[in-house]
């Protein structure tokens, strides 16, 4: 069980993720979002760690 995610943990951090994009002003795609900057996807996780 260690490590593993359920379904409704997956979900919340998707939404947390897009929060976080849409705070520092990056859309995400559902999806596929290669096609970010690495600068972008930094920020990103930069703000969802901050927040936490």
């Amino acid at each position: 069980m260690k490590g593993e995610i359920t379904q409704k943990g997956r979900e919340a951090l998707d939404r947390f993720k897009m929060e976080s994009a849409s705070e520092v002003g990056v859309t995400l795609n559902k999806g596929y979002n290669g096609d970010l900057t690495s600068r972008q996807a930094g920020s990103i996780g930069g703000q969802m760690v901050n927040i936490i």
